[in-house]
């Protein structure tokens, strides 16, 4: 699921059937894929709003501090 998932990402033009049967092979329900495909999507639109925005991630560091002020106060 990975794999098709990367491809999804970097090259959807070159998904077809055969990347679909080979998940399914592997055990994936078509539900599944689904499921998959929509928070993959949903991930990437929220990946580029940020780019376009120049959003930065807090380091290491700034995550370790704040986190007790989270756990008391929720993210809002």
């Amino acid at each position: 699921m990975l794999g098709f998932l990367e491809k999804l990402t970097l090259a959807p033009g070159g998904i077809g059937w055969d990347d679909l049967s080979a998940v399914r092979a592997a055990g994936v329900s078509d539900a599944a894929v689904e499921d998959a495909i929509y928070v993959c999507a949903f991930f990437n639109i929220i990946d580029r709003v940020a780019d376009a925005l120049g959003f930065t991630v807090p380091s290491p560091e700034d995550f370790a501090r704040r986190a007790g002020r989270f756990l008391e106060e929720g993210y809002l």
